[in-house]
């Protein structure tokens, strides 16, 4: 088995991920990572074009109003940019476990059958053809008297997402439109019989749909281990180790201070071949997955540092500015005229980081 260096993984990471070899279009980008945070709309949007060639925010939303790309809650209770045919077949694994993790707190909120039943109803009255706002949807609850206060308004649209119901789909300013998930997306992955209301998944069974997704996962976010892919997914470990046990021909192993990660066989020669463009400094929006898709950050950042990126441990993530695969510092847009960003190094930022900056936040897709 081969042993790598922590930095030898985050670099690796950087080539699996799509940042050094980037894919021809955001929608291929979004296919490849599978689920891409999402939680913050710009931001997801930043990391889907740093991923394509053309490194263009205007076609990842162009992406979103033709339908290819749609964000929901395909996992772990988190908001993801999914390409739009996965959204289905990752709903069937995952949306259950979802659902039953969050239904204590519907129920401290008075969101019970009836509620749900009357939000799916106005959902699917109000939401065909080119759908609503967020708010515009939560002013039409409040019309049919469904409580939207204290939070009821996302949990009943966290719910119908959950349940295949709706999508966040096509842009309007800087939001995206709510829209019925099975009109937007279309037929292209309804099921064979299924009622037009729900958007389901094309009827692989449950091991095929885990395997697919493990292998998904550690071909786009390689070198990675089981628990990093458990975390990420939050499919079970025996599920997920029965699937491993499938895929391990068709995968590489390393040994990584002493827990065992995966990847595609090819990935070790195609970092070497690629060395000095992992190396280079890259700015990172906020969110990114190379940060937030993995249990274990350890290889992009120490405990120390991540403390910085999220300080107050509050849930929002700075943006990062990586060398060599790890973190040196966070970033932000500047407000001073001619200073594109500002960066606030963890130390002494590196010299080829700091020469770097002004010519990588001109680059910066907008």
């Amino acid at each position: 088995m081969m042993i790598l260096s922590s930095e030898q993984v985050a670099r690796m990471r950087l080539i699996s991920q799509g940042l050094v070899e980037p894919l021809a279009t955001a929608v291929e980008a979004a296919r490849w990572l599978t689920c891409t945070q999402g939680q913050d709309y710009p931001g997801s949007t930043v990391s889907l074009a740093l991923r394509s060639v053309g490194r263009s925010t205007a076609a990842v939303r162009e992406a979103y109003d033709a339908g290819r790309i749609v964000r929901s809650w395909p996992m772990r209770g988190t908001l993801f940019a999914v390409a739009a045919e996965d959204l289905g077949w990752i709903l069937d694994l995952t949306a259950a476990q979802t659902l039953k993790a969050s239904e204590r707190r519907r129920q401290e909120l008075g969101l019970d059958t009836g509620v749900l039943e009357r939000a799916e109803a106005v959902a699917l009255q109000t939401l065909s053809g080119p759908g609503l706002t967020r708010s515009g949807l939560l002013e039409r609850f409040t019309q049919e008297g469904l409580p939207v206060n204290e939070g009821r308004g996302y949990h009943l649209i966290f719910f119908l997402a959950l349940r295949g119901v709706l999508c966040f789909g096509p842009t309007e300013g800087r939001e995206q439109r709510i829209v019925l998930a099975t009109e937007w997306i279309g037929s292209a992955v309804r099921a064979p019989g299924a009622t037009p209301e729900r958007l389901p998944g094309p009827g692989r069974d449950r091991e095929d749909g885990v395997r697919d997704l493990l292998l998904r996962y550690l071909r786009s976010h390689g070198p990675a281990t089981v628990e990093d892919f458990c975390w990420w997914s939050k499919i079970g470990k025996t599920q997920a180790r029965a699937a491993l046990e499938d895929l391990q021909p068709d995968l590489l192993s390393a040994d990584v201070d002493g827990r065992k990660h995966w990847m595609l066989p090819d990935l070790p020669d195609r970092q070497a071949e690629r060395a000095r463009a992992t190396a280079a400094p890259i700015l990172l929006p906020g969110f990114d997955e190379i940060v937030l898709g993995y249990q274990d950050r350890s290889a992009v950042l120490t405990r120390d540092e991540e403390a910085r990126v999220v300080p107050g441990r509050n849930g929002v993530f700075k943006g990062t500015v990586l060398h060599r695969g790890h973190a040196v510092g966070t970033w932000k847009r500047s407000t001073r005229r001619g200073q594109p960003v500002e960066v606030t190094a963890f130390g002494e930022l590196p010299g080829p980081v700091a020469r770097a900056v002004p010519r990588l936040s001109a680059a910066l897709p907008t």
